[in-house]
């Protein structure tokens, strides 16, 4: 009986080992978390705070800092199509323009045409969709006398990839 008793005994000891270890290591995961956290972002001092409320501010920074991300995504999006639109002024006399940017499993299409000089969307549609994509978002816009269309089109076999010059190619003779 007596073996029994030990051995009982010695098993809870060990989990009591398993679990004091297991809390020292989430203590220790926990102080490099809020570390990691620039002192500015916590509202009272790291020491005053509970663990609980460290890792509550822990988790608002990092949204915090995910939405800055999106925000600053959307921006630079913003400054790109402003690229295009302030070079297709410049350009001016070479209209209509064609420009595809290659983004891995997708592409992006930007056509700017003259009001004068308009195309049939579904044509360019078509092409791409004959070119193994899946046209997901189309938009368009006028500035001036200048329509800008944008197309987000993603390849349907990723691993065979698409041949962008040639949608470049088939996409200039249509415009043209």
């Amino acid at each position: 009986m007596k073996k029994g008793k030990s051995s009982a005994s010695s098993e809870k000891i060990d989990r009591k080992t398993v679990e004091r270890n297991r809390r020292i290591h989430m203590k220790g995961l926990c102080f490099k978390l809020t570390s990691l956290i620039p002192s500015h972002h916590f509202k009272p001092s790291k020491d005053l705070l509970s663990q609980q409320d460290q890792l509550d501010q822990a988790a608002a920074y990092i949204t915090q800092l995910k939405e800055r991300i999106d925000e600053l995504k959307q921006s630079r999006e913003a400054l790109r199509n402003n690229d295009i639109v302030r070079d297709s002024m410049k350009i001016g006399l070479r209209l209509p323009m064609v420009e595809l940017r290659d983004l891995g499993s997708s592409i992006e299409v930007v056509l700017i045409s003259g009001l004068e000089k308009n195309f049939l969307l579904y044509e360019v549609i078509s092409i791409l969709e004959e070119e193994e994509t899946e046209v997901v978002s189309a938009s368009f816009s006028t500035v001036g006398d200048k329509v800008f269309h944008t197309l987000h089109a993603k390849v349907k076999v990723s691993r065979v990839g698409v041949e962008i010059s040639r949608i470049h190619q088939r996409l200039q003779e249509l415009m043209s």
